[in-house]
């Protein structure tokens, strides 16, 4: 017996949003756990994260390399606190590199005119679209001075806290899916 045609695609659109929702859903929930491991692991980042008028968080970045490398991590934008649509990041590098890095990554935008000319683009590439500082954080939680002073400004950590002299530059970030 042949299935028809419409009924192999309705099936096909059924069961792949399916996959969808479960896979916005596990990402979701990875999110808010990396939300939460920030404000752990920088009382002050969070405090700033307050102010900002937008947050992306990449909730983990993995990276991975072997004289070629490459990485990829999705994540949400949230502008006043609610979540307004989904992005990935991805770069390539070529250079001496072997092994495996995850990460987290939180992009706070301070500024709206940053953030607008972020949400107005297809693709946004860190060092050409715009650029990002990287927060260093010195002893009591201050904030180097050159971070504060961008408009937007890049939180780094993994399980073992903040992460300091990377860099973003070349990390493309494009929208996945609209809300």
């Amino acid at each position: 017996m042949r299935i028809p045609t419409f009924l192999l695609a309705a099936a096909a659109l059924i069961f792949g949003s399916q996959a969808q929702a479960a896979k916005k859903q596990v990402l979701d929930a990875k999110i808010e756990q990396a939300i939460e491991d920030f404000q752990e692991v920088s009382g002050a980042g969070a405090r700033l994260a307050e102010d900002a008028v937008g947050m992306l968080v990449f909730p983990s970045v993995g990276k991975a390399g072997l004289g070629v490398g490459g990485e990829y991590g999705e994540g949400a934008l949230f502008v006043n606190g609610e979540k307004v649509s989904y992005y990935s990041t991805a770069s390539a590098s070529i250079g001496f590199q072997a092994g495996v890095q995850k990460r987290s990554q939180i992009i706070l935008f301070l500024e709206e005119s940053a953030l607008e000319k972020f949400r107005n683009a297809d693709g946004w590439e860190i060092g050409v679209d715009g650029s990002v500082a990287i927060a260093n954080i010195g002893v009591g939680e201050e904030f180097d001075s050159k971070s504060i002073n961008e408009p937007v400004v890049a939180f780094v950590f993994g399980n073992k806290g903040l992460m300091y002299n990377l860099s973003l530059e070349g990390s493309k970030l494009t929208p996945i899916i609209k809300r």
